[in-house]
């Protein structure tokens, strides 16, 4: 087979649009990790010049965008054999690999520079390490290695709060470690909602997801299991006086909202296999019900903090 020229690369290459080159940083899973770090800044005790607080959550929208960039060029062999990644650009043949790489590294390292520059080392070091997480420790060892890739891997989405906080203040405290935790404790039932109704994706890649490995029916058992740990400790910041009651009510009921959307995933009626007879309904609607979960919890906090 004859090796393509330097004139079908660049034809190929001239491609990519800039939409492609956006969908390239996973912008719907940034929004809610530039929500989350804007929420830490906003809360943290203390003043950041306005210019200053801008440039850090562009440069946590940034940081997330290359890690999505790099984790697609590491990824694009299963990402074309599944339906629901197959249309992306490295796959479908619009972004070279190598394009899609040095792109990512581009913008990690630019981001963690900025981030130095504009506010402080210990928010450019929570930065780099959030970007290392999720490429080397879940996107490179455990995503394909073991079903409890999305509960370890789960700590990358959970940095945003700890780096907003540390560019006001330079450093970490109890109500962003809190913060942490509940992010990290929601990922899996909100990723393994997701991975339900996905599952024959993730097996035909050879991913081992939970419900890939473990079956529905555990899976189901470990979203209501994971829910009813992070409710309680949502409620933290409230009992320990980190915030108010206008948190406290929003995430005394936001929490039973997800309650109940994780019961109904479980008590949905499935076969002896534990595979849903009524379709994907129940865990679609719990896996939305998270974003709007997590979003609104997190605004209520800064509504709290800031007016309450």
């Amino acid at each position: 087979m004859a090796e393509p020229t330097s004139a079908s690369a660049g034809a190929a290459l001239s491609a990519a649009s800039a939409g492609d080159w956006l969908a390239l940083l996973k912008p719907r899973v940034m929004t809610l990790v530039v929500f989350t770090g804007l929420v830490g800044l906003l809360v943290a005790p203390g003043r950041l010049h306005p210019v200053l607080a801008v440039a850090a959550i562009v440069c946590i929208a940034v940081a997330a965008g290359a890690a999505g960039a790099i984790n697609m060029w590491y990824d694009r062999d299963i990402d074309a054999v599944m339906r629901r990644t197959c249309r992306r650009p490295i796959p479908a043949g619009r972004i070279e690999p190598a394009e899609a790489l040095g792109f990512g590294i581009v913008l990690a390292a630019g981001s963690v520079l900025v981030m130095a520059l504009a506010t402080n080392l210990v928010a450019a070091v929570l930065l780099a390490a959030s970007i290392a997480f999720y490429v080397f420790v879940y996107t490179m060892w455990l995503k394909r290695r073991t079903p409890e890739n999305i509960v370890i891997g789960g700590a990358a989405g959970a940095f945003p709060p700890l780096i907003g906080w540390a560019a006001v203040t330079g450093g970490v405290q109890p109500l962003p470690l809190l913060l942490f935790a509940i992010i990290f404790l929601w990922t899996p039932p909100h990723f393994w909602c997701l991975a339900l109704w996905a599952d024959g994706d993730y097996a035909r890649a050879g991913i081992p997801m939970l419900p890939v490995v473990a079956g529905a029916r555990a899976t189901r058992r470990r979203i209501l299991l994971y829910t009813l740990l992070l409710v309680p400790l949502s409620l933290l910041p409230w009992a320990l006086g980190e915030a108010g009651v206008v948190y406290g009510g929003a995430a005394a009921a936001l929490g039973l909202g997800f309650l109940l959307a994780a019961w109904r995933v479980l008590r949905d009626r499935q076969d002896a296999r534990g595979v849903s007879l009524t379709g994907d309904a129940p865990a679609k609607a719990a896996f939305r019900f998270s974003i709007v979960y997590l979003f609104l919890l997190f605004a209520a906090l800064a509504v709290d903090r800031l007016y309450g």
